[in-house]
């Protein structure tokens, strides 16, 4: 018997022991980066090339893969086939977890895109926005429906249902509502998510966090595009949007893809490239909790 708690005291003296020096390694900078993470697979949202997508589809889709882009997040299939588009993604060793489908065709031909969608394999389909003229808080009351109805039918089909921001949902309508309220607020979790467009939400004057600590978990998708201090949207590292505080609320948002978007770039593979080195050099922590 004395043995056997001479060994237990032993057993607990070596845990103490190992755990204090975990700790210690923990809070040493070799430890605090050893915490951190990044971003292992990236995506492109290809309207940023829709040109090049255009004129040259499976080339275009090669260049990024060299790059280093593994997911694609399509705008347009420019005359291909979803079988086509499947099979030259798998060519590259490229996947698409979503689409941007244009919302007259989630209203009229959701069952079409679904089937395409799931030819694809993709794993959402997003709504890139909405009617200039049906932005009126009881329009967004309305959108929230027609949302809430589509991810119904996408959810049966195994799909999930997202919506993107521009700056425009944010615009302070009569009694201080924003319309991005009645989106988030007045969707089913379980039937609707959102993307997250970064530089949309800044250019608003808002602060993303605030949105994945409201709503937790619905932020799978996130599009991760730069400003300027001019306004100007810019390739991902040249502006000052601070990427690695975003991310650090990637556990809260429930962030799982993380795509590359710029509207309008120059030089468009160059600006993709610098765009990727951006995010793939980037460690960040993905612990933040609640403080309350």
């Amino acid at each position: 018997m004395r043995k056997r708690f001479q060994s237990v005291r032993q057993s607990r003296r070596d845990f103490l022991k190992k755990a204090a020096v975990s700790a210690a390694i923990a809070a040493s900078p070799i430890g605090a980066l050893a915490q951190l993470r990044r971003v292992d697979e990236i995506g492109i949202q290809l309207y940023s090339l829709r040109q090049e997508m255009a004129s040259d589809f499976e080339g275009t889709l090669e260049r990024l893969a060299e790059i280093g882009y593994t997911e694609m997040e399509f705008a347009g299939y420019h005359g291909k086939s979803p079988s086509e588009v499947r099979s030259i993604l798998d060519g590259f060793g490229l996947t698409s977890p979503a689409a941007h489908i244009p919302y007259s065709d989630i209203r009229q031909n959701l069952e079409r895109e679904i089937d395409i969608a799931a030819t694809i394999g993709q794993q959402y389909i997003v709504v890139p926005s909405i009617p200039s003229d049906e932005r009126s808080l009881d329009d967004y009351r309305r959108h929230a429906e027609t949302l809430n109805l589509a991810g119904e039918k996408t959810r049966e089909a195994g799909i999930t249902l997202a919506y993107h921001n521009h700056d425009f949902e944010f615009e302070i309508q009569e009694g201080g509502r924003i319309g991005y309220d009645i989106i988030t607020s007045q969707t089913e979790p379980e039937l609707v998510v959102f993307e997250m467009d970064l530089y949309w939400a800044e250019e608003a004057g808002y602060d993303a966090t605030f949105f994945f600590l409201k709503y937790p978990g619905r932020y799978p998708l996130i599009h991760v595009k730069d400003r300027a201090f001019s306004g100007e949207m810019v390739d991902v590292g040249r502006g000052y949007i601070d990427f690695a505080e975003l991310f650090s609320y990637a556990r809260k948002g429930g962030f799982r893809h993380y795509i590359v978007e710029h509207d309008n770039p120059g030089d468009s593979f160059n600006s993709m490239a610098y765009s990727y080195d951006t995010v793939r050099n980037l460690r960040f922590k993905s612990s933040y909790e609640l403080p309350f």
